[in-house]
């Protein structure tokens, strides 16, 4: 396809000077150019294929970026980059140096509020509209949130929010609810389309109020606004928008234009806080997507659209989400107590098999990380064990349920925590780079951090069988290819191992970066501990080799402020030693997405990096430095 009419779409403004009748072409070649972008670069893919018609309807009704449209998760912003002046940095997309997957304020001036993780939009353009008001700007705020997202209690939280006026001020804001979890047969889809103009036009709201004016003081009145709800109600889910205070129209079918159009004209037009319902297809216009939503989600690398994700030839090294999901599915054997919890990534955290095997012990919450945790704990002053599989970035969002309701009340529940580290093409938002810090300060709290598949394996034996909150971290994909173990065997709680006996200088690692440290004490002939906990940490271990070396290198792929070197500063200086330290670890910055191996040689994570560290900062004599340190 040679995306004639596509070609002359540079912003929203040239999509506002094409006729009506051209939408259609131009969606089609949208869609292909999407699935084209996608199938060289790896990204969403399903999400972004179903947006495409939706897009297109808020740009061109909407005087974007004046208007502004903020969108819930982002990945489906694709459509909305590519309309947006972006559509030749698509060869870039989630590469080092290239756009980023997400929205991005410094990325472009249509994208008005980053985003990556779920349920934030209504909140923000409620924030936006209440700003226009406060300014005496006359402005609209879009939300566009998904169904899955709004399983979420923020979205909620801001539904509440918003249906209320404060001050006399009331907001225009509009939720697109983007529903793709339900589809519509043409009959009843012809029928909504029709409701739904009606219900969002001038004469539907006049006559409506025009009524309520006429009835408002006889006994008529209640009758009547009870006989408009239940009604509505026969038709459209609408009633429990309607008393968050919002103007409910929908469902429609987000794929066709000619309802789209119309009605976010009407809804343009009318003030206070509106909410409109579409209807889409996950992979629309993508027969193997539509297939097959959950495999199309998302490409991991480069595919040939005609042919689809098809199966490496070699199979790959098990990754660290598939030996949590084997660990998940034995320990579940063993022990009738376990529980397994996911805040909605029952892919994503390798938790397929566990639900197949064991349906009842298996909960989905939705995107509702707090409630995991709560719901955990809950389970565990019961006599239950639960686990919680979540990613590391998704733990954020529920630190105070892990403060105040696990960890004093000290249940025994374990964190499997994905993602943790750099986790590439994802970038900043969905980077595991703080939980070793937020999680080792909180009392009564155990860190894990195993260095390979094996260790993995064990490690989560041995957080499981703790009476005690537990958190195991592993990164994202598959590590060194160590033989994984059957038989499960808890590690000696609490402590490390030396690895590599050496001289001079000690290099304790946490984590997998125990392997690229193997290989820079090669070249410096350094001892290596891999010290498997952060907490407890193995103090007798430190002091031991702080004792019998010069210097000191801690390596974690993890934030060093509060980080694992911080502990081992902490327990170097309450017993009183006295040794030059260089922590290595992620720098205080939001790291940039892209190849996760240039990622950490850029940080000087890999082997050569850790290596030249070290030189830089002891040279060959490391004893000089401690003796002008003293």
């Amino acid at each position: 396809m040679n995306y004639a009419l596509l070609k002359t779409v540079n912003s929203p403004s040239d999509l506002r000077r094409l006729p009506r009748a051209d939408l259609n072409k131009l969606a089609d070649e949208l869609r292909a150019y999407v699935l084209e972008s996608v199938s060289k670069t790896g990204g969403h893919l399903g999400s972004n294929l179903g947006t495409v018609e939706l897009t297109i309807a808020l740009h061109y009704v909407f005087n974007t970026p004046h208007d502004r449209l903020v969108w819930d998760v982002g990945h489906q912003t694709y459509p909305h980059k590519v309309l947006t002046g972006r559509r030749e940095a698509m060869a870039s997309l989630r590469q080092l140096g290239g756009i980023s997957g997400f929205p991005r304020r410094d990325e472009s001036e249509y994208d008005t509020f980053g985003t990556g993780h779920s349920s934030t939009s209504i909140s923000a353009a409620h924030g936006m509209a209440m700003a226009a008001k406060l300014k005496g700007e006359d402005r609209k705020a879009v939300a566009i949130i998904g169904d899955g997202s709004m399983t979420a209690g923020m979205a909620f939280e801001a539904l509440n929010n918003a249906g209320v006026a404060h001050g006399g001020l009331l907001g225009d804001v509009l939720v697109v609810l983007n529903d793709n979890d339900m589809s519509i047969s043409p009959p009843v889809g012809a029928l909504n389309k029709y409701l739904a103009r009606l219900m969002s036009g001038k004469f539907y709201a006049a006559a409506r109020e025009g009524a309520k004016s006429v009835l408002k003081n006889t006994p008529l009145y209640e009758f009547a606004r009870r006989f408009e709800e239940h009604t509505k109600g026969m038709v459209v889910p609408g009633t429990i928008f309607e008393e968050f205070g919002f103007n409910y129209v929908g469902p429609i079918d987000g794929h066709d234009l000619d309802a789209l159009i119309p009605t976010l004209e009407n809804l343009r037009d009318k003030k206070g806080p509106q909410f409109l319902h579409v209807v889409t297809k996950k992979g629309a216009g993508y027969k193997l997507a539509e297939a097959d939503p959950v495999k199309y989600h998302a490409a991991s690398g480069k595919f040939d659209p005609a042919v689809g994700f098809v199966k490496p030839a070699t199979p790959p090294k098990p990754t660290f989400t598939q030996i949590f999901g084997e660990w998940l599915c034995d320990m579940a054997e063993q022990d009738q107590r376990l529980v397994g919890i996911t805040p909605a990534m029952r892919e994503g955290s390798g938790m397929v098999d566990f639900h197949k095997r064991f349906p009842t012990r298996y909960h989905d919450v939705g995107i509702a990380e707090q409630h995991s945790v709560t719901f955990a704990a809950g389970l565990a002053c019961e006599g239950l064990k639960p686990v919680v599989a979540i990613y590391s970035t998704f733990l954020q969002r529920a630190y105070d349920q892990l403060v105040h309701d696990v960890a004093i009340q000290n249940l025994p529940v374990l964190f499997a925590l994905d993602r943790a580290g750099l986790v590439g093409a994802d970038g900043a938002t969905h980077a595991g780079n703080y939980d070793i810090a937020y999680t080792r300060c909180i009392p009564n709290m155990a860190v894990l951090t195993p260095a390979d598949e094996n260790e993995c394996r064990q490690a989560l034996f041995t957080g499981f069988q703790h009476n005690g909150p537990v958190t195991v971290r592993y990164p994202r994909g598959s590590g060194v290819g160590s033989v994984v173990q059957k038989e499960m065997q808890a590690l000696p709680w609490g402590k490390g191992e030396v690895r590599r006996p050496g001289s001079r200088i000690a290099i304790l690692a946490f984590g997998t970066l125990l392997y690229p440290a193997l290989k820079a004490a090669e070249a410096l002939d350094a001892t290596v501990a891999n010290m498997r906990f952060v907490k407890p940490l193995d103090t007798a271990l430190v002091a031991e080799l702080a004792r019998t070396h010069e210097a000191i290198v801690t390596v974690e792929d993890s934030c060093l402020m509060g980080g694992a070197g911080s502990a081992v500063l902490e327990a170097l200086q309450a017993a009183g030693l006295n040794v030059p330290v260089l922590q290595l670890g992620l720098p205080d910055e939001f790291i940039e997405h892209g190849d996760p191996a240039k990622l950490m040689s850029q940080c000087g994570l890999d082997a050569a990096g850790i290596e030249q560290s070290i030189l830089k900062r002891f040279g060959a004599r490391p004893a000089l430095v401690r003796a002008a340190n003293q």
